[in-house]
């Protein structure tokens, strides 16, 4: 044998029984998906406390120490099931390509669309705003990008609204309309006043948004009409 024969020989020796890198890839994204699934399930059917490694583990079908070796902990696993029903959400609310509605309509069709999506997925929605990383973390930054896109949504229409407003105050008034607009669904949702209709509910929703958008002006203090 020689000398690159012997290389050769070695070479598969010490690879023997090794899977190809991209076979490994392959394998550690498709646990990972499968345990995100799991997770998603999870919190579905009964909320973020519902969450627990053993569980998903056997849903998974792998080892609970597994987890770990695709995840950094439950936390992260939690962020991407967060990441991937923020992303549900934003192809919930993106606008048809054909229609160019007036900005305060458009502010209404998003926040339709949000309590549309909190209603039918109500769970998920929840565990959005209930979980909280361990030890005060602040959360990635991969993650406050999928925010973002969300948040941009509502700016669109903003800057048509108040073409000369600076552009981080903008920023700042689109996650003040989303705070107002994810209270009154949070309230009729979980009925935490009183019950409330899905008619009522939606008309509550109208009301805010037109005083809303009736109420911004122009930079020349024109009032913007709400029709």
């Amino acid at each position: 044998m020689n000398d690159v024969q012997k290389a050769e020989s070695n070479s598969v020796e010490r690879h023997a029984g090794k899977p190809p890198a991209d076979k490994t890839a392959a394998r550690r994204a498709d646990l990972r998906e499968r345990l995100a699934a799991a997770g998603r399930a999870a919190i579905a059917e009964g909320g973020l406390q519902n969450v627990k490694a053993r569980d998903l583990a056997a849903a998974a079908g792998c080892a609970v120490g597994a987890i770990y070796n695709v995840f950094e902990d439950l936390d992260e696993l939690i962020l991407r099931i967060g990441a991937d029903t923020l992303a549900r959400l934003e192809q919930g609310l993106a606008a048809p390509h054909d229609v160019a509605p007036e900005p305060a309509e458009e502010l209404l069709r998003l926040a339709r669309g949000y309590l549309a999506f909190a209603r039918a997925n109500k769970a998920l929605w929840r565990a959005l705003f209930e979980h909280r990383l361990a030890g005060g973390r602040a959360a990635p930054a991969w993650y406050l990008d999928d925010q973002s896109r969300l948040f941009a949504l509502v700016e669109a229409p903003l800057a048509r609204l108040l073409p000369d407003e600076p552009a981080p105050s903008r920023a700042l008034l689109a996650r003040t309309l989303f705070s107002a607009v994810h209270g009154v669904v949070s309230l009729g949702l979980e009925e935490k006043l009183a019950p409330m209709s899905e008619a009522t509910l939606d008309a509550e929703l109208e009301r805010l948004l037109r005083a809303f958008a009736g109420g911004l002006t122009t930079a020349d203090g024109v009032t913007l009409s709400s029709s």
